[in-house]
């Protein structure tokens, strides 16, 4: 493979860059006229403009991205994460078209973006799944009945979902009416099919990940679990690896089912499987994910393995046998996604331009970034400005690495969340690893770190 087509933007278009600089491949940049100053158009050996700033004219314009694939003679086509990343149709065009795509083959993405078929099959393979409905559910009264069988709390999601739409917790069944409707609109305008499905829904459960690593013919390889529980609205904020929730044993087995269950489908590339991780111990599985995740670099700090050298590897028909199947962690990583959000105003977002950058270094500090100082944040995309990652040879040097490093990091024009990870990183239930995906809710920020960053 000689030049691949990033068809994405930001840190993670840099981040494909220079692992293909490192493999000896050309590198296409594509880019919205709000992007014409980002940093991965400027890294890359060539840069295609395939638009205006709003998403559907440009990053989701599927025959803009294949026109810069074909002038530029590019062989292949990486979707990084979100705008294309777990789109069928797309995977399906960039092969018909020629052009190899990095990551599962379309009916792949297709199979496992519908949660209904991904529970049935994980179920179907021997892989723990949350008690719920075994397929859509028709209307309100069969939810309600099915509520009834399960036993309240319950939830409704989604059946081509994520992140948090079409998802609604219902706790009796006076709700249930309200609730269906609802979360039934909101999926139909999200994704273009209202179906929805029922699970139990669990009140302080943690969200842990395992990341795989498929050939697509019948390997594959799991590199440990993920931490993903601090979240707001569905949305991670904080990951590390591994769990400070999970030991040896539980390891052993968390990895074991989500081996078995990408290995039903023949799974190719990097995948990650999501479980839900209840307060006994006990994991269930909710989603797979057919990309390369936003929390990737814990784990290739802990593993050592270049998670996107691996999918250019199998994108090109070779296999993983340089990796061992029962390689070990080394030490613990930590990421805070730094976004240009202001914490103490509900998150807003807070587009602009940065007058001074500056970040953090040092003995097992990692920065994923596209932001410079003059750089301008435009208001159309993700947040998303920075990954700050923290290797150590275990949790405490970790935790106290990443506080380290966030005095460190300096951004200043515009707010960010690092005064919210700051606090975090003291926090004694944060600290002791005691915390679920409800942390958030009782989590108050101090005003005194406020002043602080002014």
């Amino acid at each position: 493979m000689r030049k691949i087509l990033i068809a994405n933007r930001g840190e993670i278009a840099l981040r494909i860059i220079r692992t293909c600089k490192e493999l000896g491949i050309s590198t296409v940049a594509v880019y919205s006229e709000a992007d014409r100053d980002c940093l991965h158009t400027r890294f890359a050996d060539e840069a295609v403009c395939i638009g205006p700033p709003a998403p559907g004219q440009s990053y989701l314009k599927i025959p803009g991205i294949i026109s810069a694939a074909e002038i530029t003679s590019a062989e292949a086509i990486h979707p990084g994460y979100g705008f294309l990343a777990e789109n069928a149709e797309f995977a399906e065009i960039c092969e018909s078209s020629g052009f190899r795509f990095i990551g599962p083959t379309a009916d792949m993405i297709m199979r496992m973006g519908d949660k209904i078929y991904a529970k049935n099959m994980m179920r179907k393979a021997g892989v723990p799944v949350i008690p719920g409905s075994d397929g859509g559910v028709a209307d309100e009264k069969e939810a309600a009945g099915l509520a009834k069988e399960i036993g309240y709390p319950v939830i409704l999601k989604a059946a081509a979902g994520g992140g948090g739409r079409g998802m609604r917790i219902v706790r009796e069944e006076k709700e249930i009416a309200a609730a269906f409707a609802t979360a039934s609109a909101e999926a139909q305008a999200g994704f273009g099919n209202p179906t929805l499905y029922m699970e139990k829904y669990f009140e302080s459960p943690r969200h842990v990940e395992v990341q795989l690593i498929g050939d697509g013919k019948g390997e594959v390889i799991a590199l440990g679990e993920r931490e993903c529980s601090i979240q707001r609205k569905h949305q991670k904020l904080i990951e590390e690896s591994p769990s400070p929730a999970v030991d040896a044993a539980l390891r052993k087995r968390m990895t074991s089912a989500a081996v078995k269950g990408a290995r039903s489908v023949n799974y190719r590339s990097a995948g990650t499987i999501e479980f839900l991780l209840d307060a006994d111990g006990k994991f269930y599985f909710m989603e797979m994910n057919t990309r390369i995740q936003v929390e990737h670099p814990v784990t290739e700090m802990v593993y050592g393995v270049d998670l996107v050298k691996e999918q250019i590897l199998i994108a090109s028909g070779e296999d993983f046998k340089h990796i061992h199947p029962e390689i070990e962690p080394r030490g613990h990583a930590i990421e805070c996604r730094i976004n240009a959000e202001d914490p103490f105003k509900a998150f807003r977002p807070s587009p602009g331009r940065i007058s001074s950058f500056h970040v953090p270094g040092g003995m097992g500090v990692r920065v994923d970034t596209h932001a410079y100082a003059g750089y301008v944040i435009p208001p159309y995309y993700d947040s998303l400005i920075a990954k700050l990652i923290a290797h150590g040879h275990d949790r405490p040097e970790a935790l106290r690495r990443m506080m380290r490093a966030l005095d460190e990091f300096i951004v200043e024009g515009v707010p960010t969340t690092i005064p919210f990870h700051r606090q975090v990183m003291t926090d004694d239930r944060f600290n002791r690893g005691d915390f679920n995906t409800h942390f958030l809710e009782h989590f108050k920020l101090s005003e005194d770190g406020h002043e602080k960053t002014r």
